[in-house]
């Protein structure tokens, strides 16, 4: 029996359904789903695995943060456990009988990494079994036959490469993530998370906001003037200084000015606007952040598109398309369908050469359409990124759009005034790809020595602005840049930090428990935020994956490096908790007590439950209440009547809740209180069944095991077969009931 393995699931049934010569039979093992064809020697069953079924850990002993302290974590054993059993199980049972196994994961670290975990669970039921490895880069039909025709050796290096990247990121993301947090005194769910990549990627959304933060505004002043022309046209001319920054000389110029212009000079050129070159992982995210999804949306999107095999791997540094590609092949599939016009005019060129990015690698191509899909195959999120993929290839061979730009000058009693123009004459790549493009901007025909009219003059007063916050595709960028993380990585750091609560909104705003967190590693362990160590960590895992390094020497030095980390942070064990506690608890303070003017802060009860409480209790008793769930970020944004912080409140898995003022939204709360009051005779109805008296955790969870998950279903249930079923009291039922009739 030949075992074909794939990464997930949905990547084994397609791969099986190309590859099938005859009918494709499902079969469950171990309660896992298989796709096989053929008989006897000639059987071949494929599987999907669910990425990695087996994780890196430390022994039991070494989960107790009281008794372990946290640099005996560098030294510590790393063991294998399984997160997958039931596959775990099912690819036991088959490699027993396999006489060969081929190794489809994706082709790049993880995916070889994945491979290899699968290799060794099968070798320690059947020794004997042969292994080949395919590589692919769509699966689409002609690919995965000529791949599987012409299969190659498991790459050990590489797999290599992704385990080193496990094993250094566990150690340092688990000892350092202890340390911080055993010093500052968030234990739980409120652990403070130090990371390898994550923290010198958070400390650049800190260090920008801190430029935001010190910059000082400087006013200035901007002149115009509004012309008209002898045919009636008006056009917007603005003064040759761009910003004036005395508001004596802006004065003085708007004064000098009379009610003629004349131009003094029409300087006419063409601007060539070059081709873009083909998409790789970044610039990929950062062309789809322009259209508003998030880095990590945009990934799982691309994802979900490859393994349908409508577009090639998304992972991939590459901007130069491999000569084993039919471009024109590729393009021919878009004769059918909503791309036809442009893909025949792209065929009608006399040669198809399509522009080269800086990078070129020889893993995987750039990312482009592997298949035509039709719109109703694929939801409208989905659409509008395989159709930015589709236009993004198209523009790669198209020729470079021509712009035709005017500079005109004009002189108004001696002071110069200017109004620029463009035109696109040519629209070459940007009919293909319209994303982002600059809208023309047309002057009226106008010669030297024209006299025009000047109906308004208009001084503006306005400020130079902040550097801004970094989007989600520009800090991929940036990381790029510094060598923090991998393409198959960034995006997910970044939605790390978010689901931390270390930032907040997009463009990507720090919380003050970032502030805090960074502020201290920079203080006393500056290692750790900045990029130049884990930089060095990620050559050195390029260096492992070539062949050219053994991974042990590297895990030697990802240890001694944390070491030295390690001896800064010791030296410095009391003012890092000091630095900590002080900078997190800003990140409590909601504002100003209106009754006694002490600081409102998120508080615990006794329970466990939150609230915001005056800091003057027990002399002073005002507070406010708080969601049960989710995280609390405190904004730098305030109400303008309560003089309170906005807040939002995370929830993992959702959208983030902007619950704004605490104060407005409780005083909100309370009108439809009264108003249902009023509707309903004084009661208030409970809108789920955790609301209602006498139902907490347990018992909901015992009613929803019965069929009642809500209010409505209580209402509609007979009380007598809910009392059967969950042991539960008639009478306690029908209270329930009458609480929310």
């Amino acid at each position: 029996m030949h075992l074909i393995i794939a990464e997930k699931h949905i990547a084994a049934k397609r791969i099986a359904s190309i590859l099938a010569q005859d009918k494709l039979k499902q079969v469950r093992v171990s309660g896992v789903d298989t796709y096989e064809y053929g008989t006897g020697e000639d059987r071949k069953v494929f599987i999907g695995l669910s990425g990695h079924i087996v994780k890196l850990d430390f022994p039991k002993a070494y989960n107790n943060w009281q008794k372990v302290e946290a640099k005996e974590l560098i030294d510590a054993q790393v063991i294998t456990a399984s997160t997958q059993v039931k596959i775990v199980s099912a690819l036991k049972k088959l490699g027993k009988e396999a006489t060969k196994a081929t190794i489809a994961t994706d082709y790049d670290r993880e995916g070889e990494l994945i491979g290899v975990e699968a290799v060794n669970i099968l070798k320690s039921v059947n020794p004997d079994v042969e292994f080949d490895r395919v590589h692919y880069s769509a699966i689409t039909p002609k690919e995965i036959h000529d791949t599987f025709e012409n299969p190659t050796r498991i790459d050990f290096s590489l797999a290599d490469a992704g385990h080193s990247r496990q094993v250094i990121d566990l150690v340092w993301g688990a000892s350092l993530t202890r340390y911080i947090s055993l010093a500052a005194g968030r234990l739980g769910n409120m652990f403070l998370s130090v990371g390898r990549v994550q923290s010198p990627t958070l400390a650049l959304i800190v260090e920008r906001e801190k430029e935001r933060d010190a910059f000082v505004a400087r006013k200035y002043w901007e002149l115009s003037a509004s012309l008209q022309t002898e045919n009636g046209e008006v056009f917007l001319a603005e003064h040759r200084t761009s910003r004036f920054w005395e508001k004596e000389a802006v004065d003085s110029a708007l004064s000098a000015l009379k009610e003629t212009a004349v131009v003094s000079s029409i300087t006419t050129s063409t601007k060539t606007d070059k081709q873009p070159t083909p998409f790789n992982t970044t610039e990929f995210i950062s062309a789809a952040s322009t259209m508003g999804y998030t880095a990590s949306s945009a990934m799982n999107i691309a994802e979900s598109l490859y393994m349908n095999g409508f577009i090639s791997y998304p992972r991939t540094d590459n901007t130069v398309y491999p000569e084993t590609i039919d471009l024109r092949a590729q393009i021919e599939i878009f004769t059918k369908g909503p791309f036809k016009e442009y893909a025949e005019k792209l065929l009608a060129m006399k040669e198809l050469v399509p522009t080269r990015g800086k990078k070129e690698t020889t893993d995987h191509p750039p990312i482009y359409p592997a298949s035509l899909a039709k719109k109703t195959e694929l939801n409208e999120q989905e659409w509008k990124l395989y159709e930015l993929i589709v236009r993004r290839f198209f523009a790669t061979f198209a020729e470079p759009a021509e712009w035709e730009t005017i500079k005109a000058r004009f002189d108004i009693t001696g002071e110069e005034f200017k109004a620029n123009g463009a035109r696109l004459v040519k629209p070459g790549w940007r009919w293909y790809y319209p994303y982002n493009a600059p809208e023309d901007r047309l002057l009226p025909a106008l010669a030297e020595g024209d006299e025009l009219a000047v109906l308004s003059k208009d001084v503006a007063e306005k400020e130079t602005q902040p550097p801004g916050r970094y989007g989600q595709g520009r800090l991929i960028k940036l990381m790029e840049e510094l060598g923090l993380g991998t393409k198959a990585t960034r995006h997910e750091i970044i939605s790390k930090l978010y689901s931390r609560a270390y930032i907040h909104g997009n463009p990507l705003q720090p919380t003050k428990t970032a502030f805090a967190v960074v502020e201290s590693l920079e203080r006393f362990a500056p290692t750790i935020s900045k990029p130049d160590m884990t930089s060095k960590l990620e050559e050195d895992m390029d260096r492992i994956a070539e062949g050219n390094i053994p991974e042990d020497e590297v895990l030697k030095e990802s240890r001694e490096m944390l070491f030295s980390v390690f001896r800064d942070l010791e030296e410095n064990r009391d003012n890092i908790s000091e630095s900590l506690r002080a900078g997190l608890r800003e990140d409590k303070i909601i504002g100003v007590c209106p009754e006694c003017g002490s600081k409102l802060m998120v508080m615990r009860s006794k329970k466990g439950g939150r609230f915001i409480g005056c800091e003057g209790y027990p002399e002073c008793n005002f507070s406010l209440p708080l969601p049960r769930g989710g995280k609390v970020i405190v904004t730098d944004k305030t109400c303008e009547q309560h003089g309170l912080y906005y807040i939002t409140i995370i929830n993992s898995g959702k959208r983030p809740w902007n619950l704004g003022c605490p104060q407005c939204n409780f005083i909100e709360w309370k009108k439809i209180q009264e108003e249902e009051k009023k509707n309903n005779n004084g009661k208030i109805k409970p809108k789920k069944i955790t609301d209602i008296t006498g139902i907490g955790k347990v018992t909901a969870e015992k009613l929803t095991e019965a069929g009642v998950s809500d209010v409505k279903d209580l209402v509609d249930v007979n009380p007598l077969e809910l009392a059967k079923t969950t042991n539960i009291p008639v009478k306690k039922i029908r209270s329930w009931q009458d609480a929310v009739a």
